[in-house]
Formats: C-alpha cells, structure tokens, sequence
C-alpha cells in the first residue's frame, strides 16, 4: 500500500462514486478502480461496496479511511517540516484575519514585515469565519486572527487567546449627541444610524440584557460590513455611530475626528481575540513574530 492509494481511497469515498473522483483526480476511472483494487488485495477485504451509482465505505473501510487520513495529515507536516527547517523566516506564513483584527492588524502588519522582514511571504486575509476555518482545516491558511465567541469548539482547532478589548459607540466629534449633560440612552442612539459589524448571537444578547429591546439592537443596525475601516469612515462624516471594538478607532480618536460615546448604562462587552491553528500542525517560525505583534497592538 501507499499514500496514493489512501488518496484513492478518500477520494471516491468523499466524492461518492468513481467517475466523479477520477474526474476530480484528472484520472481515468480505470486507473481509479485499479489503484483502489491493489489496495484492497493488499488488506484482504472490501474496502468500498459498489451499490449501482452510489459507493460508500465499508465498515473496514471506515477504519482504513480514518487511519488514512492520519497517515496523509502527518505526512504532508513532515514535508512541511522539512520545508520550514529550510527556509526559516524566508517562508511563507498566510493568515486569515477576522473584521476587528484586520482593522487594527493588517496596514501595520504589512508594514512591519516590509521593514524588518522583507525575505518572508506574507499573505493576508480578510473574510467570514466559516470560510476562513474551512481554507485553514485544508491547511491553505496557517493562522487566524478572529474573535473566539463565533468559533464553535472543535478537536481540530488550537485555541490561544491574546487579548480582551472593549466594545463601545463611536461618533464623530460635534455629533448632536456629544457633549450632553447626560449620557444618552440606546433609544436616543437608535435614532441615527447605527453602524456595525454583523454581530455574534453573544454580542446581541449582550445588549438586549443591558439596553432592553426597545428599540431592539438586533434590527437597530441600518449599516453592516466587516471592514470596519468603511464603517467608521461613513461615522467620520455623518451622524451614524459607530458599535464596535473602541481600539479599531485609536488613530481617528487620537487626531481629534472621532470619539466614544458615553451611555446609559455603559456598554459592558468585550471581544476576546485569538490565535486559532490546526491542532497537530506543524507552527511556521515566523508564527513567532505574528504573536508578539499581536500582543503589542491587540490591546485597549
């Protein structure tokens, strides 16, 4: 037996029949069967029961599969491995970046790397969740940076926690309701635009136990995107506000355009970002540097 047979082997198991995995593997559906054949010679048994159209696993095929996909997952970090002891900071190094890190993380970050390590790969990206674990569980990411209350907990998946930052509303300066004598209340906020992410089922039920669900936060949001860059640059010139993380707009509360909007009561959540990996894989060197990055600027 060999690795490719085991890749024969998943192949038809995934794709459900021989014609599809051979089209899939740019085989021909003989070269398939043959491959699989040998395989199943080689254990002595069924590996797959041909039932018409439809192929499915066998019981032993079942156990053989499971095993197999081990055997592929450790021998591909063996090349990687290997790769990486070549290479070192010369590599490659590919992340997958939620909206709140990518606002905060990804022009520095590049900038970092192009001064002081212009020999290393880097490869960002922006996007939802779900697609993002999906390009990192077929290792074509090596990292993401993302906030863990989305991320279902899952055997495959190294969870690190780097930092706690705070969430507040955002407006910009001479926003009618800045400067009151009073803070005011969610319902005053709801009358303006308010400006967001599209929020965790954690975050909404956050604000529906602190402002109550009149006017109801989860319909109050009349402007969404993940950048949170377009985001607080439409508050920047208009009287939406801002609900998001308050560090995303550090720079534009420094200069003097923006500025936290006091309410009540005071908002009380945070987003709790992470490092996420594939547990078993075999860590990039320059993972090293993305971490302490990381921690110097995902912090309040």
């Amino acid at each position: 037996m060999n690795l490719k047979q085991f890749e024969h082997l998943l192949a038809v198991a995934e794709a459900g029949s021989f014609s599809r995995a051979a089209e899939r593997l740019h085989l021909t559906q003989s070269a398939l069967s043959r491959s699989v054949r040998l395989l199943e010679e080689d254990l002595g048994a069924l590996l797959l029961d041909r039932m018409g159209k439809r192929t499915e696993l066998t019981p032993l095929g079942l156990t053989v599969a499971g095993r197999a996909r081990r055997i592929l997952f450790e021998s591909a970090e063996l090349r990687r491995s290997a790769e990486l002891v070549t290479h070192g900071d010369q590599g490659t190094l590919s992340i997958g970046l939620g909206s709140g890190p990518g606002a905060m993380l990804m022009t520095p970050l590049l900038t970092h790397v192009a001064q002081r390590h212009p020999q290393l790969h880097l490869e960002l990206m922006r996007g939802p969740l779900e697609a993002h674990l999906g390009l990192l569980r077929e290792r074509r990411l090596d990292a993401l940076v993302v906030d863990t209350r989305g991320i279902v907990p899952a055997a495959d998946l190294r969870v690190e926690p780097v930092s706690q930052m705070r969430a507040g509303f955002i407006c910009r300066r001479g926003h009618p309701l800045a400067g009151q004598a009073q803070a005011p209340r969610f319902a005053d906020i709801a009358a303006y635009p308010l400006a967001s992410t599209f929020l965790a089922a954690d975050t909404e039920r956050i604000l529906i136990e602190q402002f109550g669900i009149e006017p109801d936060p989860r319909t109050s949001v009349r402007l969404r995107c993940d950048e949170i860059g377009s985001l607080l640059e439409a508050v920047r010139v208009s009287d939406a506000v801002f609900l998001g993380i308050v560090g995303a707009a550090r720079a534009s509360i420094a200069a003097g355009e923006l500025m936290e909007l006091p309410t009540d009561p005071p908002l009380r959540s945070h987003a709790l970002f992470a490092l996420v990996t594939l547990t078993g894989r075999t860590e990039a060197p320059a993972t090293a540097l993305l971490r302490a990055f990381m921690a110097q600027r995902l912090h309040d």
